[in-house]
């Protein structure tokens, strides 16, 4: 069994993205062979984000997403086996998964959609008005601070 691992600094990334890189950093620190089904996070925008997981075979019944305590788990049950073909070489993997993120408390599920094997889970960074950036005036004088501050 070989391990991956490598050091995170916590410190070279500024503001929403770190939350990506930490969910990097713990799929980097856990078992190489845990690669099933890989897996896309794309910045769509400067507040949502899709992750994209490659589920050829399975079906909307046989997925199961759920956010809980900010992860996001997204497990797949492994089609029916039953099948009588017999094989010459089968590569197209068909067995359960179960896939983990780990979400900040700002980010949220909008939707998810299965097309083509493919399937899009939609994110959106809900940021608190108090959290968004403020431009500040300044002010010659304290007095036209104090103005501003009581309008």
């Amino acid at each position: 069994m070989t391990y991956l691992q490598t050091k995170y600094d916590p410190f070279t990334t500024v503001g929403f993205d770190r939350i990506f890189d930490r969910i990097t950093a713990m799929q980097e620190n856990t078992v190489k062979a845990n690669s099933y089904p890989p897996y896309n996070i794309t910045k769509e925008s400067d507040t949502t984000y899709i992750v994209e997981l490659a589920v050829a075979g399975f079906t909307e019944e046989s997925l199961d997403i759920e956010v809980k305590d900010g992860q996001l788990t997204i497990e797949g049950k492994a089609p029916d086996a039953s099948d009588e073909k017999e094989y010459l070489h089968r590569g197209i993997a068909a067995r359960a998964f179960s896939r983990k993120f780990t979400l900040a408390e700002t980010v949220v599920v909008r939707d998810a959609s299965l097309e083509n094997g493919m399937l899009r889970i939609l994110l959106e960074n809900v940021i608190p008005e108090e959290q968004k950036p403020k431009k500040i005036s300044i002010g010659k004088t304290l007095e036209d601070t104090k103005e501003l501050l009581t309008e």
